[in-house]
């Protein structure tokens, strides 16, 4: 006798011994047993879940007629009458599966739709199964459209496929959804473990958790690799075997990364790099095991009685999520996915592997939380490298609570001391965190609290926006700002354009307006106009030659320059050399315009901070503050 694969070997012949659908068995198991039937059935999910496993269940359950002869429709077909019998072997005749890969035409669709005009043949119902049905074209989908709807009463659809995006609304509205869930890993275990029990074939736990694992949810999958590692195992599974089988990365290697990454040694996560190249293990493979031990991680550390006991991984994963402070495990787990999509980009997998280990490094936190005084030790040790000072801070095992907030009066407000900002959260476990300093304080110590907010004028951004306040004459206050903003320690972002207003300036930025507002320039002539500084322009010279400077070399295409200078030449109704020259613009009409928005801006905050409704309510509450930024002049 040939030998039958596992995954048909093992197929489940009725819903009772369907695993891991249980929310589909369900709907369909009452749906047969309350006589409450639809005519089209749509089947949803990733391969090897079960969606033509459940058609021909659902076909036998419509057809089954009872080891008796005498059953009816059933949600427990028998699996020995002819109906159940010649639909598990696809001898049928009133059950067709149609492959919509291969037969997607309206040819094939309609010659299907012909026959549903006859009545069954042998059984109680025609079952149509149409597999991979987004794959059928545009007009096999308006064919059946008619009949999807008002079936007669003896046919059932049932469709199945992998993408159901690309499914017509139209179809989706007239079936009834199921959407089958990937396998969780468990439920593969599970299973795999009572079919090998069944062929008595010995297996290690170990070995079945890889299985579980690479089948990525699939059970058909499962069973294929299962399939594949007895023959590589000659009859037996051992982890070791399977393992190498799958090109599988151990625990181990992920530990010692995680271990690396805690002391921050860099060469041991170039020679963990170099260990996995000569063992001729895959980057990729080493990034997921690295993921699924951070994840893991993750949860111990938010949920420790989460812990699954009976996986022997559970110990390691539990020591090592001690090294590291939960948010620094959740950056190590985003940099672990995002590498896995960027070892492609790499010149090979293993320096785009380096790259990730390193950029963890390279973004790991100052601070370094651990459980023993060995690798604290050698987080001190990584600082002092750095130059750094570093301050170690005990605390002792007690009950969950939020602690109280330093008082506003003596919180520090001189730059490089640490400032509590936000409430802190003791831990119930004893943990030992090594933290640096300098920490730069919140924005918001720097301005005034209490009182100080309604008696002191407000504050600005930079000195130059200070300079704008006491001086509104644009010439002296871009006189002022330079030297003023050149020695500050501020933030320039929203400082206006640097500029120097010259003689020219003014008469410039007037021509530019009258060529703008009669439509003589546009696009990057205009933009030319606009950044570039006049430097000369003798109106009364018999021959009128204009010189600008502007700081962008694109703009001095021949093409701008001229299409400016016919500009030029038709506002000043004269013949006008237009010479551009490349350099520093200090006086140009956009830096003006620059200018007088952020006199505005000054103004409307002024106003803002004058209003008596608004000084009011800064007296009232205490810590009131207005947004920066969100005051828009208008």
């Amino acid at each position: 006798m040939s030998y039958v694969v596992l995954a048909r070997k093992y197929r489940p012949p009725n819903f009772d011994a369907l695993v891991g659908q249980e929310h589909v068995v369900q709907a369909l198991a009452n749906a047969l047993t309350q006589q409450r039937l639809h005519h089209a059935y749509l089947f949803t999910g990733t391969r090897g879940v079960g969606k033509t496993t459940i058609s021909r269940i659902l076909a036998k359950s419509l057809n089954c007629t009872g080891a008796d002869g005498q059953g009816s429709i059933t949600a427990h077909p028998c699996g020995v009458c002819d109906a159940c019998r010649d639909i598990d072997a696809g001898r049928f005749i009133d059950y067709v599966e149609l492959d919509a890969a291969s037969n997607r035409g309206v040819d094939e669709i309609s010659q299907l739709l012909d026959q549903a005009v006859y009545k069954p043949v042998v059984g109680r119902f025609k079952v149509y199964m149409i597999d991979e049905v987004h794959m059928l074209s545009t007009t096999a989908f308006n064919a059946m459209l008619k009949t999807l709807e008002e079936p007669p009463e003896y046919l059932k659809f049932v469709l199945a496929t992998t993408d159901p995006q690309k499914v017509p609304a139209t179809v989706l509205s007239r079936c009834l959804q199921f959407n089958l869930r990937p396998m969780a890993p468990q439920t593969v275990h599970e299973h795999l473990a009572a079919v090998l029990a069944s062929e008595h074939i010995s297996a290690e736990p170990g070995a079945l958790r890889l299985l579980a694992r690479a089948a990525r949810g699939s059970m058909r999958d499962a069973l294929s690799l299962t399939d594949q590692a007895i023959a590589f195992g000659a009859g037996t599974l051992d982890e070791p075997g399977v393992r190498q089988m799958l090109g599988a990365v151990d625990r181990g290697h992920a530990v010692r990364i995680i271990e690396a990454l805690a002391a921050a040694d860099g060469a041991g996560l170039v020679q963990a790099v170099d260990a996995l190249r000569a063992l001729g293990l895959s980057a990729s493979g080493t990034l997921e095991e690295m993921a699924g031990l951070l994840q893991q991680m993750a949860v111990l550390q938010a949920v420790p009685g989460a812990a699954d006991p009976d996986d022997p991984d559970t110990p390691e994963a539990a020591r090592v999520a001690t090294l590291f402070a939960p948010d620094e495990t959740q950056l190590f787990y985003s940099i672990t996915l995002h590498g896995r999509a960027e070892l492609g980009l790499a010149p090979d997998e293993y320096s785009g592997l380096v790259m990730v280990l390193l950029r963890m490094l390279a973004f790991k936190p100052k601070g370094v939380v651990a459980a023993n005084p060995t690798v604290a030790g050698a987080a001190a040790v990584a600082a002092r490298a750095l130059s750094q000072p570093v301050q170690v801070q005990v605390r002792e095992p007690v009950t969950a609570k939020r602690a109280d907030p330093a008082p506003a009066a003596l919180t520090p407000r001189l730059r490089g001391t640490v400032a509590a900002a936000q409430p802190a959260v003791v831990a119930s476990t004893p943990v030992l965190r090594v933290a640096t300093v300098p920490v730069e304080p919140p924005p918001w110590l720097d301005a005034p609290f209490e009182d100080e907010a309604v008696a002191a004028p407000p504050k600005p951004a930079t000195r130059a926006a200070a300079l704008f306040v006491a001086e509104p004459d644009p010439a002296a206050f871009f006189a002022q700002a330079a030297d003023a903003d050149a020695n500050a320690n501020v933030d320039l972002a929203h400082a206006p354009p640097r500029s120097v207003p010259t003689a020219l300036g003014a008469r410039w930025a007037e021509l530019v307006r009258e060529m703008s507002d009669a439509g003589l320039i546009s696009a990057f002539a205009r933009e030319l106009a606009t950044q570039a500084q006049c430097t000369a322009l003798d109106e009364a010279a018999p021959g009128l030659v204009c010189e600008l400077r502007v700081e962008r070399e694109t703009l001095r295409a021949a093409a701008h320059c001229d299409k400016l200078q016919a500009a030029l030449t038709q506002v000043l109704q004269r013949a006008v050399r237009l010479e551009v020259e490349l350099g520093v613009a200090e006086d140009s009409p956009s830096k003006r315009a620059a200018a007088q928005r952020a006199q505005r801006q000054v103004e409307a905050e002024q106003i803002i901070h004058d209003d008596p409704l608004v000084r009011a309510l800064m007296a009232q509450y205490k810590t009131a503050r207005i947004v920066p930024g969100s005051v828009k002049p208008h």
